[in-house]
């Protein structure tokens, strides 16, 4: 977890100050220093070369690039007392000094429509179709209920949305960003609506929600090992769970719960074969094993040529980029909890998981490359939007701000920053020791 977490980092951090250093280089700007990650204090490496000194920090929290002739976060006040040379970033045209400073998100814009692009060629897009689970969903959390859904229910729209895609998220999405107050669903072959209780957005919005359903599906017999118990029985492809024991095993959920405690006993199963119930004697293994292959709803998968890649990866990312922005202002209306739903680099983590897993690696670096972008664009002093923001005043008033108030206003934006660190830290550590809490009792 930890190496995906510092090499995905790693990647946007150094790719995203590249863009500052490339343009500053190419207006003649000089760059001073350019860190992979913060060093107060100490660097654990760092090298002269040129008049720039490349190095990497010890606090994996980002990086930065120190640009002569420019207040950052730095606060190097020293240099601005002589005049400007021409070597400063003070002393370039406001549209050189705007490109410098949109260098860094226009990279991680292009580095998250590439990745996307690159996921979309290399392992296409999987998907389940909702026709594809007659049987309906299982509901594997409270809420679920809360809203109304029952185990059995098929979906067939979300607000105005089709639900053609079998995925929980999604219907949460259209809950809590996009206002979706009804579900229709046919219940028993009885299509009604399910009216969404407004109170739900809150739980439904907060961080971790899981999903709220899954597919429920029967346990259809696919294949039987040769000379297994199941085959000895007599079990054949085309067979339907009905009972094991006359408890109920119609569908896999019912029949994992049951076979746990059926180790080494042989058991009584009726299926339904050609329309008719046959019941069968078996024995099961001690892992609790019957010895056949269950048939599973069917994905379909959409494959990408190279150059078809390249328009998907940008409908990809915008349509991150979208959600994002609707739950920020879902967070400014009140409709989401913005302590139950931020995360900070511990949440982060914890989304790679423990497994290396190149393709959710890519997802998860995309979504973040998009994520700094966007953030960084944010009109607070001290991120790159603050800086452009002051720009633009610039260059259309004429007048340029003083370097006595850039300092002031990059000072409070860093406080600002800094505030929202401890708010998104504390969120991670009180979640990380809710949980132990939890683990406890």
């Amino acid at each position: 977890m930890i190496g995906q977490v510092l090499l995905s980092l790693s990647i946007l951090v150094v790719l995203h100050e590249w863009g500052h250093f490339y343009a500053a280089r190419t207006f003649n700007t000089k760059v001073e220093k350019f860190y992979l990650f913060f060093n107060p204090g100490f660097s654990l490496f760092k090298k002269q070369i040129g008049e720039t000194e490349y190095g990497i920090g010890w606090l994996p929290l980002g990086g930065y690039v120190k640009i002569a002739g420019m207040i950052d976060e730095s606060f190097d006040t020293d240099q601005m007392e002589g005049p400007a040379q021409p070597w400063e970033f003070r002393s370039k045209p406001a549209w050189q000094r705007l490109i410098i400073m949109l260098g860094g998100v226009l990279v991680n814009f292009i580095l998250g429509f590439f990745i996307y692009a690159m996921i979309m060629w290399c392992y296409g897009e999987s998907y389940l179709p909702a026709e594809n689970v007659p049987a309906g969903i299982r509901v594997v959390d409270s809420l679920g209920y809360e809203i109304g859904l029952e185990d059995g229910d098929n979906i067939i729209k979300v607000g105005e949305v089709p639900f053609d895609k079998f995925d929980s998220r999604g219907l949460t999405k259209e809950i809590v960003l996009n206002d979706a107050r009804e579900i229709t669903i046919n219940r028993s072959n009885t299509q009604m609506t399910v009216n969404v209780p407004e109170d739900i957005v809150p739980k439904l919005s907060s961080y971790g929600q899981g999903d709220l359903f899954v597919p429920r599906f029967e346990i259809i017999v696919d294949s039987v090992a040769a000379g297994g118990n199941a085959e000895k029985a007599g079990l054949l492809a085309g067979d339907r769970f009905v009972s094991i024991d006359g408890q109920e095993s119609r569908f896999y959920y019912q029949f994992s719960e049951l076979k746990s405690g059926l180790n080494n006993k042989e058991v009584s199963l009726v299926v339904q074969r050609n329309g008719a119930l046959d019941t069968l004697n078996t024995q099961v293994d001690s892992e609790g094993m019957f010895g056949f292959i269950h048939t599973a709803p069917e994905l379909a998968q959409i494959e990408y040529g190279f150059f078809e890649s390249f328009p998907e990866g940008v409908k990809k990312g915008l349509g991150f980029l979208g959600t994002q922005i609707k739950a920020f202002g879902q967070m400014g209306r009140g409709k989401i909890d913005v302590k139950e739903s931020v995360g900070g680099p511990i949440a982060i983590a914890g989304l790679f998981g423990s497994v290396w897993d190149w393709s959710r690696f890519w997802q998860l670096t995309a979504a973040l490359s998009l994520i700094l972008a966007f953030m960084n664009l944010l009109p607070i002093p001290a991120l790159d939007g603050g800086h452009v923001m002051f720009l633009l005043w610039e260059m259309i008033t004429g007048r340029k701000p003083s370097d006595k108030f850039l300092e002031y206003a990059t000072l409070a934006g860093f406080i600002i920053l800094m505030a929202l660190m401890i708010f998104i830290f504390g969120n991670d550590i009180r979640r990380v020791i809710s949980g132990i809490v939890y683990g406890l009792f």
